[in-house]
């Protein structure tokens, strides 16, 4: 008997602004662009992909794709996503022993 599986959607755990903002955090730390692209897609599904593309300025289909796994968002993009998902993004300074050589 073959083993029925169902897909896995993050976005329907993802379904409260604090839980959002700690995957987006945990992917900026990370400094890896296809984490970041990819919890930003995942927090736009579970806010609404079509809403926050409107608010973003882009339609919907250059949203998936440019939070894709192999997207690369432009910077516009994400400060568009950002902006729409009612996010701040803020730089602070790295702890001298966290700098990279």
């Amino acid at each position: 008997m073959a083993l029925k599986t169902t897909p896995f959607d993050a976005a329907e755990y993802f379904n409260d602004a604090e839980s959002q903002a700690e995957l987006l955090a945990d992917a900026f730390e990370t400094e890896d662009a296809t984490y970041i692209a990819h919890a930003l897609g995942v927090i736009a599904r579970a806010r609404g992909m079509t809403a926050v593309a409107k608010e973003a300025g882009v339609t919907r289909e250059a949203l998936y794709k440019a939070l894709s796994e192999k997207g690369d968002p432009r910077l516009s993009t994400l400060l568009g996503v950002t902006r729409a998902l009612g996010l701040h993004l803020y730089a602070k300074p790295v702890e001298p022993n966290q700098v990279k050589a």
